[in-house]
């Protein structure tokens, strides 16, 4: 059968190296991705990421993150073909990517990024108008979950304290559909003093928080949803209690039927919408 002319321009011919074991010293980067003690210890010290499916992985590039190199399902070598640059390309069959991943790819496509230098606190500070500040999140899933909602209704920067997971983490980038990419972040590591920095740098610091003496976030002020940073902590426990003495407002979220409390995520998201609908 002929192959229609548009569809060799679209899909270039590449030339992978195939994997036949998960014991190839060129794929050391993609072995026990579900292992997250392990992928802690390997991943930010080699100043690597790991990036899944075709969406993240071209949304990782055009966000300026340099591929290391991708691994792909033998069967969608010329899936990612027009990738800039001349990383090497590896393929293997399924049954092999599971043996090196731990899981089975089901997007059948990997690529390893290099890290790009940690931004400051104060770099990411700058230029935002609407910040996030989280305590304590340790959950990827949540975390990746966050960014894409903090990506879809206009926050610009994320400030996590020392024990928040890595945003780059390859299931946060997972669930954030690459928006990641998108929000400049900073880790703070003197905590919480950098919750007293946030504010120097003329944010109104907003506790999320059920407590009783919470303010109902669409009660804020005009001059409290001027420059907002949102104040999250960990599923479950929440906000320490210094977190909480150093902010402005507490604020909670109005709820029916005796729910208290929301997935830290979803709380996230009604409070980045409620801060931006006036745009």
């Amino acid at each position: 059968m002929r192959i229609p002319s548009w569809r060799l321009t679209e899909c270039p011919i590449v030339q992978a190296e195939q994997i036949t074991s998960p014991d190839d010293d060129r794929i050391a980067d993609y072995r026990a991705l579900t292992d997250v003690e392990l992928r802690t210890r390997w991943e930010p010290p080699n100043g690597l990421f790991i990036a899944e499916g075709e969406l993240v992985v071209r949304r990782a590039v055009r966000a300026g993150y340099r591929l290391r190199s991708v691994l792909v399902d033998e069967k969608r070598v010329d899936q990612l073909g027009d990738l800039p640059g001349e990383a090497p390309f590896y393929a293997a069959t399924p049954p092999v990517l599971e043996s090196i991943t731990g899981f089975h790819v089901h997007r059948g496509v990997l690529a390893s990024f290099h890290r790009k230098p940690a931004l400051s606190l104060g770099e990411v500070l700058g230029a935002a108008r609407r910040a996030v500040v989280l305590e304590g999140l340790n959950t990827h899933t949540n975390l990746g979950a966050l960014f894409r909602s903090a990506a879809a209704f206009g926050m610009d920067a994320v400030v996590l304290s020392p024990d928040c997971a890595d945003p780059l983490y390859r299931r946060a980038v997972r669930v954030s559909m690459g928006e990641v990419f998108a929000i400049p972040y900073a880790k703070a590591e003197d905590w919480p003093a950098a919750l007293e920095e946030i504010r120097a740098a003329g944010f109104t610091l907003l506790a999320m928080t059920p407590a009783a003496d919470s303010v109902p976030l669409q009660h804020l002020s005009a001059a409290q949803r001027e420059r907002p940073a949102v104040l999250l902590g960990a599923e479950g426990p929440g906000l320490t209690r210094r977190a909480l003495a150093a902010s402005d407002v507490r604020v909670a979220i109005p709820m029916r039927r005796g729910v208290d409390s929301l997935n830290v995520a979803t709380a996230a998201a009604v409070a980045f919408w409620e801060l931006s609908r006036e745009d």
